[in-house]
């Protein structure tokens, strides 16, 4: 299911487990958590998770367009997208000017959302176990492996150190990159379209979502 034509089941499955990934992030950066190594940020982060998913009240059809602005809330706090929108983008991303750049960030993190937020439920009881962390300078992995009653899950959090806070840039699936996914998409539907293209695919599709949030919400 192709993440735009919904043609290809395994590319979304990789955006649901994208989302999951980083709903194990923390929800708002304190003096506290700047203070925290990778694998800490990633760890105290589970119980806030779980505080969110358990809210009977966001739970309700007519809370569905808050509960996706809290899941978008949460992901802008822990993750550069901008750093992730870049790299999945590739070279087309520096002939962009500043606000071309600023929407596609922005149409990036709406199709990460929408891709998992529907799904998130069926996956809070899987039990997170933290393997290992390497750190390199300002650059650290965090290896996790997210257990649940039928599979395992291994997940690699790839982070960035900025001004004392680590980021999130990019995030291993089973020893598949979530970036170089991305990057495969959107070069194929430039290659085959345009950019213009593909950014008329990605505004249709939050139309779309959106769309469908303020009918279930009446």
């Amino acid at each position: 299911m192709h993440i735009l034509t919904h043609r290809r089941s395994r590319l979304f499955n990789w955006s649901l487990i994208v989302g999951i990934a980083l709903w194990l992030l923390p929800i708002a950066p304190s003096w506290a958590d700047m203070a925290q190594t990778p694998t800490e940020a990633v760890r105290t982060t589970v119980e806030d998770v779980v505080r969110i998913l358990s809210n009977e009240e966001l739970k309700r059809p007519d809370h569905l367009a808050e509960r996706r602005q809290e899941i978008e809330g949460v992901l802008r706090q822990r993750v550069s997208y901008e750093d992730m929108a870049k790299q999945a983008l590739g070279a087309q991303w520096l002939g962009l000017e500043t606000e071309e750049r600023r929407e596609f960030v922005d149409l990036f993190v709406q199709l990460l959302r929408d891709s998992f937020a529907g799904k998130i439920d069926a996956y809070a009881d899987e039990q997170v176990l933290y393997l290992s962390e390497q750190q390199d300078e300002r650059v650290a992995e965090v290896r996790t492996k997210l257990s649940g009653r039928k599979s395992d899950t291994l997940l690699d959090f790839r982070l960035a150190d900025h001004n004392g806070t680590w980021l999130v840039y990019d995030v291993v699936i089973d020893g598949a990159s979530i970036v170089h996914n991305y990057r495969a998409q959107f070069a194929s539907i430039i290659r085959h379209v345009s950019y213009p293209g593909l950014v008329k695919r990605m505004r249709d599709r939050a139309l779309v979502v959106k769309t469908s949030e303020a009918v279930v919400s009446q």
